[in-house]
């Protein structure tokens, strides 16, 4: 998880991101609808690849018989948690910009704006008032964490799984990926609404 260590360097960086204009405060919100979108079709595609994948039916009915995208229903899931990063730092005018890893510098801006200045945790503790949750400041917090943890997982075994030769995904990987994605964009998806409502 993030301890106190990784946050101070994650901090660190973003100060520099900000500095060499890898990352810039905009007011216009350009691009919120697109990786919205993205987000949902990379979803979709996630879900789709995981039923081709474990109902031969299903396979017998397109014509992929064994047919096995484990892979990339974790690369998809990813895909779509990182789509949904971007829509939330575009919706708070929030622009990347990198000739390097586009991924790492939204991970640690959304770290940055969001997490260790507590608005990641203020939205969802919010939405877990509205649900009348008796334990609402513990559950946000430990929702926010889990949010976090979870992106930085995904990412990581994308890169394991997409870049190291002979690793082979596991359908139970597979499933969680699809099951983070879901959780980790409905929540997020909430925060991006309501600040529009605002």
């Amino acid at each position: 998880m993030l301890d106190n260590k990784k946050l101070k360097e994650v901090e660190n960086r973003v100060k520099q991101h900000i500095s060499d204009g890898s990352i810039k405060s905009k007011e216009r919100k350009e691009h919120v609808d697109f990786f919205l979108t993205n987000a949902q079709d990379s979803l979709q595609s996630a879900k789709l690849l995981l039923d081709v994948s474990t109902n031969e039916k299903l396979q017998e009915a397109t014509g992929y018989l064994n047919f096995n995208g484990f892979l990339w229903v974790i690369n998809a899931s990813y895909y779509s948690m990182f789509y949904m990063v971007r829509a939330l730092l575009d919706n708070s005018g929030i622009k990347l910009k990198s000739d390097l890893s586009v991924h790492g510098l939204a991970f640690d801006a959304l770290v940055y704006y969001f997490y260790i200045t507590g608005r990641l945790q203020k939205s969802l503790i919010e939405l877990f008032i509205e649900a009348k949750d008796e334990a609402a400041d513990l559950l946000g917090k430990e929702t926010a964490d889990e949010l976090i943890a979870n992106y930085f997982y995904e990412k990581r075994k994308r890169a394991k799984l997409t870049y190291e030769i002979g690793e082979l995904a596991m359908q139970n990987k597979a499933r969680t990926s699809v099951q983070r994605a879901e959780q980790f964009n409905r929540e997020i998806k909430r925060i991006i609404e309501s600040s529009i409502e605002n």
